[in-house]
């Protein structure tokens, strides 16, 4: 469980949907938060309203991602969002995009995992928060190279929290099985066909927030409608 009170997030891969809701939910809780992307010059709003610190950083470059955590400072919640896309029949797909899917989704999730790590493992406390998709639990046709990566992401998070929760650093999976509602995806008739990222957000607080007498490594979050 993390005190809010002077506890820093750190929030790598923000976009303008999931990582946006946790940023304004984690500032109005009282943490010093920390936003990480690629481009951080699209979070400009977002961190003027949370009053976050901007960084820019490619999670799937270990330099970049051992600056980024060197320039937070000691963490108390890590948040991973950064997936990465190819889609296609797999005769057809090209090895260096399928590559860059399981740099960014994989292996930028370890680095970012270590570092996160080393410093929770020292003080014996700390979240760290990897975000999963259905696609981690069954593999969907012409969709290997995503598949590929977020299984990946599973045992990387299952194996860190049976070596990491004995030493005090609380480490969660979440499994987003269905759409995320956006403007560019709103809600069906508002049936809540879609999940919307401030209830996502909400679960994560909820993860955050466990005692550690109750930690859970993993929890699945599905419209009511999904089938699974």
């Amino acid at each position: 469980m993390t005190d809010a009170s002077a506890a820093t997030a750190l929030i790598i891969g923000v976009g303008d949907g999931l990582s946006a809701s946790l940023a304004r939910l984690l500032s109005r809780e009282g943490y010093k938060v920390a936003l990480a992307a690629r481009d951080p010059g699209k979070l400009t709003a977002l961190a003027a309203a949370t009053k976050a610190t901007t960084h820019r950083c490619d999670a799937s470059n270990p330099a970049e991602v051992e600056a980024l955590f060197k320039a937070v400072g000691d963490l108390d919640v890590m948040v991973y969002n950064p997936s990465y896309r190819t889609r296609g029949p797999l005769v057809e797909l090209d090895p260096a995009e399928v590559r860059r899917s399981l740099e960014i989704t994989a292996f930028g999730a370890f680095l970012a995992g270590q570092q996160a790590a080393r410093g929770m493992v020292k003080r014996r406390k700390g979240v760290i928060i990897f975000t999963g998709a259905s696609a981690g639990v069954k593999g969907y046709p012409q969709s290997a190279p995503f598949a590929m990566g977020k299984f990946a992401l599973r045992g990387l998070a299952q194996s860190m929290a049976r070596e990491l929760h004995p030493q005090g650093v609380h480490i969660a999976h979440v499994v987003i099985d269905g759409g995320i509602r956006s403007a560019r995806r709103p809600d069906p008739d508002g049936k809540d066909a879609t999940l919307d990222p401030d209830s996502i957000a909400e679960t994560y607080l909820h993860l955050i927030r466990q005692k550690r007498d109750s930690w859970s490594w993993e929890i699945e979050v599905r419209p009511w409608v999904e089938t699974f």
